[in-house]
């Protein structure tokens, strides 16, 4: 392999399929070196792939390690986000698709940003451990029906060792890099279908809707050409989906709702109906038997019964169904933040919201950061919230008081009060 001729032709528009198969193997053995990486991926942020060479970049990877494959009595799904603010949607999905005797494989990831990480929550939970074995991960998706884990160092390698040059190379915002490692991880999971939730708004990584539907095409379309049927949903980001943000304070959030409490979270039970619906359609489920099903796993207890037994074989409690709230840690100093003048919620800053828990130790701001998993925002107001002068707005929860003061005043900037606004959405588009 020359890779030098490859990222030339890259760099021309006219780079082979085959060529970035072999490419992705150089990545992955250590043959391509990180100025080749380097240069590989600024070509392609500048010039380009087209719809072959997305698939052709996303299987590359894919193959560059361990795919699964499954022998299970039931379809094998998944679901993937690209990141927003309070969004838990995957902790309570993942158990309502096993209850309905669908396998889910998830492989989820850290916190990136202002975006919380579905393992950090886990996490939370004392005893949890998210990196799990390939034979464990087999062990307990085929007795559970869902394990959510860490990615192990055998899937998709091409694509760990690109993204870290990536990070450090201005080439992150590329739709077809994004692309291919978004679905290299996810397709190296051995999946029967994929469900994909792209997020628009001010708490999202993509900021307007022309841009998040062009990510949700390029995804599906690639998904589709690798082999995998694949949904999008676009949804609303304009406000955190859950009324809680952070990472016990989340947990506590999905418990309530897996325990029988909607109310806990409509917007949050909502997308999960919505998703889960795509899920079991692409598995060959009518619509409506689909959502009575995904429902009657809420009010009967059975997701919350393959959520706790998920936690036990992850090393967590084993009474997370019947005692969750004396597990989880708690904040020594809880702080109200209230309206200074009556109004309407006009506009939420989600990305701001989201760095003010960052802030309080709840996120990482480097690498290698420890994260507090008891801190963050608890009773956060919708958009459109009528308010008086001196109405809770949120509740800060810290390690510190001064810690807190500084997050309500983050929390402050970060919410308008005015004119009531226009309702938008929780679903803005479906991508096929």
């Amino acid at each position: 392999m020359d890779a030098r001729a490859l990222i030339a032709a890259v760099r021309r528009g006219d780079v082979a399929p085959d060529g970035l198969a072999t490419f992705t193997a150089g990545l992955a053995d250590g043959r391509v070196t990180d100025a080749q990486a380097g240069a590989f991926a600024m070509a392609v942020c500048l010039r380009g792939l087209d719809a072959a060479g997305r698939v052709a970049l996303t299987t590359g990877m894919r193959d560059s390690g361990d795919v699964l494959h499954w022998d299970l009595p039931g379809p094998v799904l998944d679901k993937h986000s690209t990141g927003g603010v309070g969004d838990c949607v995957s902790l309570i999905l993942a158990p309502m698709l096993a209850a309905c005797g669908v396998y889910v494989p998830m492989i989820s990831g850290r916190g990136l940003g202002h975006t919380g990480g579905t393992l950090d929550k886990l996490s939370a939970v004392p005893g949890v451990c998210v990196d799990v074995s390939e034979a464990d991960l087999r062990a307990i998706v085929a007795d559970v029906g869902c394990a959510i884990v860490g990615a192990t160092t055998r899937i998709a390698p091409a694509d760990r060792r690109l993204y870290a040059v990536r990070d450090v190379t201005a080439t992150v915002d590329s739709i077809d890099l994004i692309t291919a490692s978004i679905l290299s991880k996810k397709l190296a999971a051995g999946l029967d279908a994929l469900v994909l939730d792209v997020k628009v708004g001010s708490g999202a990584f993509m900021k307007t809707r022309a841009d998040a539907t062009a990510l949700a095409q390029a995804l599906v379309d690639t998904a589709r050409g690798a082999g995998c049927p694949t949904v999008a949903v676009l949804s609303d980001m304009t406000q955190p989906l859950a009324p809680s943000l952070g990472n016990a304070t989340e947990m506590a959030v999905c418990l309530d709702v897996l325990s029988g409490q909607p109310e806990a979270a409509p917007r949050l039970v909502t997308l999960a109906l919505s998703l889960g619906c795509e899920a079991l359609a692409l598995a060959g489920w009518p619509a409506d038997k689909a959502r009575a099903a995904l429902e009657r796993t809420l009010a009967d207890g059975s997701a919350l019964d393959r959520f706790a037994r998920m936690i036990a074989a992850l090393g967590g409690p084993p009474d997370m169904d019947k005692d969750w709230r004396t597990h989880l840690p708690k904040a020594p100093v809880t702080l109200a933040v209230t309206a200074p003048h009556a109004g309407f919620i006009t506009a939420i800053d989600g990305e701001a919201l989201g760095l003010a828990v960052v802030a309080l130790g709840g996120g990482r701001a480097r690498e290698g950061d420890r994260i507090d998993p008891a801190v963050g925002l608890t009773d956060v107001r919708d958009l459109g919230t009528p308010l008086a002068r001196g109405d809770r707005i949120a509740t800060v929860h810290a390690r510190t008081q001064d810690r807190a003061e500084a997050a309500r005043d983050a929390v402050l900037a970060a919410i308008t009060i005015g004119a009531r606004p226009d309702a938008t959405p929780l679903i803005l588009d479906r991508i096929t």
